[in-house]
């Protein structure tokens, strides 16, 4: 099985990652697109030299390594993809032949931990709209896309990881639920500036507090997306204790 699990910055996603490498019957690849991205848009991200020099920047390399025999000879191949890196340019059509889920998180979160590592971000950085419409672009070629949100994955590790697993058909582990401290061998090269608080764990963190409140310019970015994230809220998998 190859899992695409599209998600924005600040996602919770490196945690997924490392729960899903923690399995032991799972390859994973994070942000493979990212070298592409930045060489297609030209943004000036932290340690732009050294992700262009870490990974290919040709989309159609990517999707070839993406899509070619799974590393490791492990049965199952977790991708981490950050949805905004799928740009004009940087084909799609593979995306039919992968199980796609979609790691959401509230706005107000992302836009509040996104903002203090890069400065002042708009609504293309953040993913949200782009998160929507692979969505619908899923769901157009007949697919049922899963939804999963950050929020339940901290409230409730197990119930929530299970659901995921049972709505995928990949069988369940508790390894998911724990990792080695100091990050993975396949973090991608920009490791050192994003991923410290991850890199201090072993599991995933517990439920979060109040949405923070924003003001400006950061209020008006996280009520931009507000709308994206509410439509795919509405389809997030929900534990058994849930109903």
């Amino acid at each position: 099985m190859r899992i695409a699990m599209w998600s924005g910055p600040r996602n919770l996603s490196t945690a997924m990652m490392y729960s899903f490498a923690a399995r032991g019957d799972c390859a994973v690849i994070d942000e493979p697109f990212y070298a592409a991205y930045l060489t297609k848009t030209g943004l000036e991200h932290p340690m732009r030299h050294e992700i262009l020099v870490s990974q290919p920047s040709e989309p159609a390399e990517v999707i070839a390594g993406l899509m070619g025999p799974i590393p490791l000879g492990k049965q199952h191949f977790y991708h981490k993809h950050m949805a905004q890196h799928m740009i004009d340019g940087v084909p799609r059509d593979w995306i039919r032949d992968v199980v796609n889920v979609f790691l959401i998180r509230h706005p107000a979160r992302v836009v509040a931990s996104f903002s203090a590592k890069y400065e002042k971000p708009t609504l293309d950085d953040i993913g949200f709209r782009q998160q929507a419409e692979l969505f619908d672009q899923v769901k157009a070629l007949g697919d049922d896309p899963v939804v999963i949100d950050s929020a339940d994955i901290r409230r409730d590790p197990e119930g929530h990881l299970r659901a995921l697993c049972d709505r995928i058909g990949l069988d369940w582990t508790p390894d998911m639920l724990r990792w080695p401290k100091g990050g993975h061998a396949d973090d991608g090269v920009w490791a050192s500036h994003w991923y410290g608080a991850v890199h201090g764990s072993t599991g995933f963190a517990s439920a979060e507090g109040e949405v923070p409140e924003l003001t400006g310019w950061k209020a008006d970015l996280s009520a931009s997306a507000m709308p994206y994230y509410e439509a795919l809220r509405g389809e997030a998998v929900k534990a058994p204790s849930q109903g």
